[in-house]
């Protein structure tokens, strides 16, 4: 979205009285974005610093089933988001990717054989799994040969599943775009800092646009809160005396290198103290994670810990006591707030997952809890109750055919890759970029390929050419303000390629300074933003 752009949206947003304003850029409300403006609703979307930049992109970035809910006996969980994966897979293929997931089973251990394997019969029949989808045991010489890393002490065997794999991310950025394709406006850096009240009922928000440096007013008959952990927040600005909803809780993933941990397959297995874990390989990464913790700490800047770290090792370690990971291995890190509905005396651990609409007598609808997996029936849960009111009618979601910007089918993929590759290999873009820019937007690869032809009599050197074509599309399709919206939610380079980041944040700058013609205060804010985030990805206090 580039500043011309986002001035006609602010004009926009203070001239229009829009059917429905939602609070909260995450993928919550990016999903209810999309669904309400996809039903003929106007819509205007306000987040106050950028698109994802809180529990949406630092999640376990798996489009995963809840295997584990099963053992808390939330049936209906487990069967609404489990078949959700396969819907969010055909909307997005080239963001959401199968991947077979290793369940080692050790005597002793929170799952046995038998309850595995009924566990995830159970699974395969709520979810509606594929028949070639659907789980296989192994027994523990295949098991070992599947892994030869893994303990094999006291080993059972284990299970192979399937799960899907995503970037949280992205999934909710091609989202956001496609609601701004349906008609939405949708805005970052805008600050929620009121309501306007007519007769008792909500009538406008008041938000501080952060980079303009002005309060707006945003009218709309209805406004939904899809803050994530602020939700609370949101309800003590509408209603100081609001009582707690949520607890928050705290998941920390830390990023290796392949070469230095070795696997085979994506691993989701106990801890150790009951609780269990995933080890996850990406490209020529793996991550670890996660742990999961009581919070009470800043919402905006959740840290990881050295007990955090010497956590998820330690079970690391355990599983593959051949490793010897210690924090000199750890090459990056996140952690995320997960805004759980508050139940008193339970543990993290036994929280539930489930989502919870509220709406206050002056007309707040707020929504927290659930997954990233259930996104788009808890947006679909809201904008039914938002239609009711505004309609008498719910009318038909059409979210579950709506294919999400950027789609490239599964069986094109590889086709697309191939071609783009041909054609990009003039302006310098090798087959492993053409690769990560196919799976990060999909078939808008190739208007970075037509901008890195643009410049390619201008920037003559290669690699700032393309790092050029990038950041411009994603400052004008891609709302993309400073490098850290870049670096770390558009690209998710901070955590997967931190030594890339080092090397190009700041002529990245310099590119984002002139394309938006930033002030040299500014962008001197912005490197010094980014320059702690990478330092906080390797810091453990």
């Amino acid at each position: 979205m580039s500043a011309n752009s986002r001035e006609q949206s602010i004009e926009k947003l203070e001239s229009e009285v829009f059917d429905l304003v939602v609070i909260g850029g995450g993928i919550t409300g990016a999903g209810i974005a999309l669904d309400a403006a996809s039903r003929g609703l106007s819509v205007a979307l306000l987040e106050k610093y950028d698109f994802a930049g809180g529990t949406s992109s630092r999640s376990t970035k798996l489009i995963h089933g809840g295997l584990r809910y099963l053992k808390q006996l939330e049936l209906g969980l487990v069967r609404k988001v489990g078949r959700e994966r396969a819907v969010i897979h055909r909307l997005a293929p080239h963001l959401v990717r199968p991947v077979p997931m290793l369940l080692p089973v050790y005597r002793n251990g929170s799952l046995g054989r038998w309850s595995t394997t009924l566990a995830l019969s159970v699974y395969d029949r709520l979810a509606g799994v594929k028949k070639q989808e659907r789980f296989k045991w192994y027994g523990p010489k295949e098991v070992a040969n599947m892994e030869p890393g893994l303990l094999t002490d006291e080993l059972q065997g284990g299970a192979v599943y399937t799960e899907y794999r995503t970037d949280d991310a992205r999934l909710t950025m091609a989202v956001l775009k496609s609601a701004s394709g349906a008609g939405a406006v949708c805005l970052n850096y805008m600050l929620v800092k009121d309501f306007v009240r007519e007769n008792n009922r909500l009538s406008a928000v008041l938000a501080d646009d952060l980079i303009g440096g002005k309060m707006i007013t945003v009218r709309g008959k209805l406004v939904v809160s899809a803050a994530g952990p602020w939700v609370d927040e949101i309800r003590r600005i509408e209603n100081k005396s609001s009582d707690k909803k949520l607890q928050l809780t705290k998941g920390v993933h830390l990023v290796l290198k392949a070469e230095r941990f070795q696997i085979n397959y994506p691993v989701y297995a106990d801890v150790g103290d009951g609780r269990m874990f995933f080890i996850i390989p990406r490209g020529n990464r793996v991550y670890i994670g996660t742990t999961d913790t009581l919070y009470a700490g800043p919402t905006e800047n959740p840290q990881v810990t050295k007990d955090d770290a010497d956590y998820l090792l330690a079970a690391a370690n355990r599983l593959f006591p051949k490793q010897h990971l210690s924090v000199k291995d750890i090459i990056s890190s996140w952690a995320g707030v997960r805004p759980l509905l508050f139940e008193e005396g339970k543990s993290p651990s036994e929280l539930s997952r489930r989502d919870e609409i509220w709406e206050t007598s002056s007309g707040l609808i707020s929504i927290a809890g659930g997954k990233l997996t259930g996104y788009r029936t808890m947006a679909k849960e809201v904008v039914d109750k938002v239609m009711f009111k505004l309609t008498g009618s719910k009318s038909v979601c059409k979210t579950e055919s709506l294919l999400l910007d950027g789609y490239v089918s599964e069986q094109e993929l590889e086709a697309l890759i191939t071609r783009l590759k041909g054609e990009a290999s003039q302006v310098g873009f090798s087959h492993e970029e053409i690769r990560r820019l196919v799976f990060t937007y999909g078939s808008e690869t190739e208007l970075i390929i037509e901008q890195a032809y643009t410049l390619h009599q201008e920037v003559k050197d290669q690699e700032k050419r393309i790092l050029q074509a990038e950041l411009m599309y994603c400052v004008q399709f891609e709302w993309v303000r400073n490098i850290s919206d870049f670096f770390i939610r558009r690209t998710g380079m901070l955590y997967f390629d931190r030594q890339r980041v080092l090397k190009q944040y700041l002529p990245a700058a310099e590119i984002i300074a002139e394309l938006l013609d930033q002030q040299d205060g500014q962008t001197r804010e912005d490197i010094a933003f980014l320059e702690a985030a990478l330092s906080q990805a390797v810091t453990f206090n």
